[in-house]
């Protein structure tokens, strides 16, 4: 018997390192969803599994962010959007290789996985994705 993977935010971006997009489905209702959570959030039950997304979608809204987080400050100015991949499901990110006057509401954006990590002090190691035109 296969150990079940936990359905956690660290899970996600573990699956992130491995360059997978993954959410939790449930399997009662069908929702696809995220931020992972055990629980369903439309039905309510806890009968949820590790689903992979497609990564593929269209720009709902984006914003430029000038005064970041120390985490963020050395790639300020950097966009940050919101996309709708293929499975309906929201993903917020990095937007990546576009400049904003190219952004558009209902562009095609694809999810794109970090390279190679960089040395994080204070920040989790996890893994990183960016969104960027499809």
């Amino acid at each position: 018997m296969s150990e079940e993977l936990p359905k956690t935010l660290d899970q996600f971006y573990k699956f992130v390192s491995e360059k997978k997009l993954m959410a939790l489905q449930c399997l009662d209702c069908g929702k696809i969803y995220l931020p992972p959570t055990p629980r369903c959030p439309k039905c309510f039950s806890f009968n949820t599994s590790w689903k992979e997304l497609s990564g593929k979608g269209k720009l709902l809204t984006y914003t430029e962010i000038h005064v970041a987080t120390p985490q963020f400050a050395s790639q300020a100015p950097y966009l940050v959007g919101i996309v709708e991949l293929e499975e309906n499901v929201r993903l917020p990110g990095i937007i990546k290789n576009c400049r904003r006057e190219e952004l558009a509401i209902g562009k095609p954006m694809k999810v794109v996985f970090e390279e190679k990590a960089e040395e994080r002090k204070s920040w989790p190691a996890w893994g990183r994705y960016y969104l960027v035109p499809a």
